[in-house]
């Protein structure tokens, strides 16, 4: 069964990007999201960044920081998940 968090992160990345042509459910957990794998650039990352930190309540606070939960859905759910209120959280 697909992780929750996963599952939403992967239509919010989509609707707050405008992805066309790309469903959700074609992301793959692991993807990189920089660069290979969906390509994302600067703009997208500080889009994603803004997303995640108004929908979460959390700050990346540097790039660096930004660097590491972005590599893919699945890293970018577990900084989330160590950095938020678990009963906040789908699932």
């Amino acid at each position: 069964m697909a992780d929750p968090l996963n599952v939403r992160l992967k239509h919010m990345i989509v609707e707050t990007l405008h992805l066309e042509g790309v469903a959700p459910d074609s992301i793959k957990d692991d993807e990189p999201l920089m660069g290979s794998g969906l390509s994302l650039d600067s703009i997208d990352a500080l889009e994603l960044v803004v997303k995640i930190e108004k929908d979460f309540g959390i700050k990346i606070t540097s790039s660096e920081e930004s660097r590491i939960a972005l590599a893919s859905v699945s890293s970018l759910a577990e900084f989330i998940r160590t950095r938020t209120d678990a009963t906040r959280l789908p699932g």
